[in-house]
């Protein structure tokens, strides 16, 4: 069975920002045809649930409060690079918009919900290592 990574919000687990989960019924029901792996890239990072809010402003992830944490990001988007080699994952399906795992368009660092053009910092590094990136609108492409 083909293993994809999945954001582990999508999942129900509640590792959210605001400590919750988006579950998304046709992300659960693709567990019938492929083998799904949680992750959360920003927990993985070390950050707690629930945390301040950050968006991407420029080439750092800045949370509302004016925190940098880019650090965190990086290594959690590393951590989920790891996990997607070691399990031969070719697809990743990530949380729309958000500063870790939003594809093609994220918030624009202005914490005002506006979005614009971008890729989270898993995203990002998850591309440009070759894995397919896909959001949970899009798993027709599957």
């Amino acid at each position: 069975m083909e293993k994809i990574i999945v954001s582990a919000c999508l999942l129900g687990i509640p590792c959210r920002y605001d400590g919750k989960s988006k579950p998304n019924d046709e992300v659960v029901a693709l567990s019938r045809k492929y083998e799904l792996i949680p992750v959360c890239a920003e927990a993985l990072g070390g950050l707690p649930t629930p945390r301040i809010p950050a968006e991407i402003v420029n080439d750092k992830v800045l949370r509302k409060d004016g925190a940098d944490v880019t650090l965190e990001y990086n290594k959690g988007a590393q951590k989920v690079l790891e996990i997607a080699r070691s399990s031969s994952c070719k697809t990743a399906i990530l949380k729309s918009k958000s500063p870790s795992c939003g594809r093609g368009e994220i918030y624009d660092g202005t914490f005002t919900k506006t979005l614009t053009q971008g890729n989270g910092i898993c995203s990002e590094l998850l591309i440009k290592n070759g894995i397919t990136v896909i959001n949970e609108k899009e798993i027709y492409k599957l």
